[in-house]
């Protein structure tokens, strides 16, 4: 079978004193930001993981665990493009992505296009191969309350 589908969901508490990072892009006007080892892009994070699913390969903590001090504070852009040369390495080209960020603040939607860019460059695409959508959980839950952010990605890979 040539097309593969994966699947990534990632889920991170927001924090004080950590800057917002979403898709590679940084909300400075945001007051909180993401809890985690590397910079807690969650968006990036359920992206890698989609890949590396549909490829059929191991998550993201595997190839890049929050116990190594390498990946301490680094860029998620870094692990998606390692993530990416990994699956064409092993012959997969990438179709398309499609993101949702799940979110009460900070606001996505201004920021869409910034982050549909640096995804799509990160990952070696054009931008029209990146959708991404914003929504939030209408005051429910600790995403719902501002205490979370989570994100779903899905990816189209295709073998060569």
């Amino acid at each position: 079978m040539p097309f593969r589908i994966g699947h990534g969901y990632d889920i991170h508490r927001t924090v004080a004193g950590r800057p917002m990072i979403l898709g590679g892009v940084h909300f400075a006007e945001c007051p909180v930001g993401l809890d985690g080892h590397s910079d807690a892009d969650a968006l990036t994070h359920a992206i890698c993981d989609a890949l590396l699913g549909a490829a059929a390969l191991p998550d993201i903590g595997h190839f890049f665990p929050n116990t190594d001090p390498a990946y301490k504070n680094i860029d998620s852009q870094i692990l998606l493009q390692r993530v990416c040369a990994a699956l064409r390495e092993r012959g997969y080209e990438i179709v398309n992505l499609d993101a949702s960020l799940i979110s009460e603040r900070p606001k996505i939607a201004p920021r869409l296009q910034e982050m549909r860019h640096r995804l799509a460059a990160s990952a070696g695409l054009a931008v029209d191969q990146v959708g991404l959508k914003a929504t939030t959980n209408e005051g429910s839950d600790d995403i719902g309350r501002g205490l979370a952010l989570a994100a779903h990605a899905v990816a189209l890979i295709h073998k060569l």
